[in-house]
């Protein structure tokens, strides 16, 4: 991935879904590491129960939090009802309404995945981990919005 180079501009945060943590808390430290190598000084850490809560909490950490991005971290496996459809719609619509709303990037790394191994695949640590990337996106598009 090409990320912009530059400073950072201010601080970025991680919301992270304590649901399904033996896939999120990978992400999570990925999201972090990626964060903290690029520069990025405080990345505060919002931790919410499971996925739909998610964009409540990167909306605060924009608006009161001083966040000029955030990285959504979250886990939606598919089970037996059709609940896995409406979590997953809504997360991600509301990840994608707090940045419209606000202006500020929100990288998406809620999986959305039909199997349990798919999600283990895309939360460990190294390539291809959904968390780094998301992390790396968001850096992006903020030196990009500050260079404007």
């Amino acid at each position: 991935m090409i990320v912009a180079e530059g400073p950072v501009p201010g601080r970025i945060g991680v919301v992270v879904s304590t649901f399904n943590e033996a896939i999120t808390r990978p992400m999570r430290d990925e999201a972090v590491r990626v964060l903290t190598a690029a520069g990025v000084g405080e990345v505060p850490v919002f931790e919410v129960l499971g996925a739909l809560e998610i964009p409540v909490a990167a909306l605060a950490l924009i608006e009161r939090g001083g966040c000029a991005g955030v990285v959504a971290v979250g886990a939606v496996i598919k089970g037996e009802t059709d609940h896995y459809d409406h979590v997953a719609a809504a997360a991600t619509r509301g990840i994608s309404d707090v940045a419209l709303r606000t202006g500020a990037p929100v990288g998406n790394a809620v999986l959305t995945v039909r199997e349990y191994e798919h999600a283990v695949e895309r939360s460990r640590p190294g390539p291809g981990n959904k968390g780094a990337e998301a992390a790396e996106a968001v850096l992006a598009v903020s030196r990009r919005l500050a260079s404007l």
